[in-house]
């Protein structure tokens, strides 16, 4: 069974791989407030090269993005030969947040749908490896981290008036979730409701997701690389 080192420092070898075949990756994860997305983050890129990896952190779009396509925010974003991208939320705000608040037309939400696995396939079609996570808590749990960051002064900046005023509308975004679920597909959803399960979970699934990476790291591709290199270095 691998731990947690185990798997990160896999993470580091997918990364290194994806890096030397030029390929790209896409991580996106959602879930509800203080489900503990930031950390699995961490957890996930921590011992990855900065260099190419990119963590994008999504809220409210500015006046320009709120003139433009919700999805043209992402688009530029999506990583270039050799990078990962992740994604803390994503463009499924268009159908739960702005479905939710009523910020988006019936009739967009409809269309959001067919969008999203449009732009989602239009990835992994251009050879994108594409992993989509969702981090699930109970109600009771979620007060708890509520409190939790209120009374540690340490995480108050986590809370906002947002979060509150989410909460009490939490069987909307939890029946706006599972519609979104059963049209768009592809979704791991994880129970974050132990901290560290989670974490571990996240770690998992997203190592298995790139496993065919491992194609690019076998010894031969490794040492024809290096043959090469040395010629060149050695040479008259």
């Amino acid at each position: 069974m691998k731990t947690m080192e185990d798997l990160k420092l896999l993470m580091l070898r997918y990364q290194q791989a994806a890096f030397i075949a030029q390929k790209r990756v896409v991580i996106a994860l959602e879930g509800f407030d203080a489900a503990g997305k930031g950390t699995c983050i961490r957890h996930l890129t921590e011992t990855l090269d900065p260099r190419s990896c990119l963590v994008v952190p999504i809220g409210k779009p500015t006046p320009v993005e709120a003139g433009q396509h919700y999805l043209q925010r992402f688009w530029k974003f999506l990583p270039e030969a050799g990078n990962m991208v992740v994604f803390d939320r994503s463009w499924y705000g268009r159908v739960l947040v702005e479905k939710v608040e009523n910020l988006a037309s019936e009739s967009r939400i409809k269309e959001a749908y067919v969008e999203i696995n449009q732009f989602e396939q239009m990835m992994k079609d251009d050879g994108i490896l594409f992993v989509k996570i969702f981090l699930s808590v109970s109600k009771d749990e979620q007060l708890k981290r509520f409190k939790d960051r209120l009374e540690d002064p340490f995480k108050n900046w986590k809370i906002t008036e947002e979060d509150v005023r989410n909460r009490r509308k939490w069987d909307a975004y939890t029946k706006a979730s599972s519609v979104m679920f059963k049209k768009c597909p592809g979704w791991h959803i994880v129970d974050s409701n132990d901290k560290a399960k989670a974490r571990l979970e996240v770690l998992k699934i997203v190592t298995k997701e790139l496993a065919p990476l491992k194609a690019y790291f076998p010894k031969k591709m490794r040492q024809k690389r290096i043959d090469k290199l040395t010629r060149e270095l050695f040479k008259n």
